[in-house]
C-alpha cells in the first residue's frame, strides 16, 4: 500500500474538461491530515505510516489517546488511520512530505473506501435482493420472507439465514476511479463518479492498487 489520505465526503457537482464536456464528480475534502507517527520492523514488527484527519476537542479524547498524541507532537484528532508498506525503506519523508491534495496528481487513479449510506430496519426484498412471491390473487405473502426453516427435525433456523434486519453502513471500496482535479489551494481533490456514504461521511483516498500513476507529459 502507498500513502493516502483521509478526507470528509462533501458532495457531488460536475466540471468541464479541456473538451468542454461536463464530467460528474464528488468533491473531498482532505485538509487537517496530519503525521502521528512511523512505524517501522524493529520497533513495532511491520511497517506504516499513522496518520490523523480533522481536530478534536481534548475532553471528548480519552488519556491513552491523549498521551499518544502529546508523545507524537500532535493534537488530537477524530480520525486515525494507518497506511502500510511494504518494508522500511519505503516508508515516505515525513518532514518532506506534504498531507494535503497534492499527493496526487491530475489523471492519477485512487481507490477510495467509506461507508455506506444507512437504511434503516429493511426486508429481504430490499436487503438482499429476493424475488418475492407472486402479486397475483391468492398470494397472502407478496414481500415476505417465506420458508426459513424444516417442519421436522431439526426444525429450527440455521446461523446465516437471510432475513430482515438493518441494511446499509457497510464498509466499501470502490477502485481506479480518476482524479479529474487535485487542487492544493483549496485542498480538496475532485473524483469521477460517486464514492460510497453520505455528505460529511469520512472518506480514505489511497492510490490504485491496480493502476499505475499517469505518464508525464514531454514538453
Amino acid at each position: 500500500m502507498s500513502l493516502g489520505l483521509i478526507g470528509r465526503k462533501i458532495g457531488m457537482t460536475h466540471v468541464y474538461d479541456e473538451n468542454g464536456v461536463a464530467v460528474s464528480v464528488t468533491v473531498i475534502d482532505v485538509s487537517q491530515n496530519d503525521f502521528l507517527q512511523v512505524k517501522n520492523t524493529e520497533t513495532d514488527g511491520y511497517s506504516a505510516v499513522q496518520v490523523g484527519f480533522a481536530e478534536q476537542k481534548e475532553s471528548r479524547v480519552n488519556q491513552p489517546k491523549m498521551g499518544h498524541f502529546r508523545k507524537n507532537g500532535s493534537k488530537p484528532k477524530r480520525v486515525v488511520k494507518e497506511f502500510r508498506f511494504e518494508n522500511d525503506a519505503a516508508l515516505p519523508d515525513t518532514a518532506g512530505t506534504a498531507l494535503d491534495a497534492s499527493l496526487f496528481q491530475n489523471g492519477q487513479y485512487v481507490d477510495v473506501i467509506g461507508e455506506t449510506k444507512g437504511n434503516g430496519f429493511q426486508g429481504v426484498v430490499k436487503r438482499f435482493g429476493f424475488g418475492g412471491s407472486p402479486m397475483t390473487h391468492g398470494c397472502m405473502m407478496h414481500r415476505r420472507t417465506g420458508g426459513i426453516a424444516m417442519g421436522t427435525d431439526p426444525g429450527r433456523v440455521w446461523k446465516n439465514k437471510k432475513m430482515p434486519g438493518r441494511h446499509g453502513v457497510y464498509r466499501r471500496t470502490v477502485q481506479n476511479l480518476r482524479i479529474v482535479e487535485s487542487r492544493p489551494a483549496d485542498n480538496v481533490l475532485l473524483i469521477s463518479g460517486a464514492v460510497p456514504g453520505p455528505k460529511g461521511g469520512i472518506i480514505v483516498v489511497r492510490p490504485a492498487k491496480k493502476k499505475p500513476l499517469p505518464e508525464a507529459k514531454l514538453d
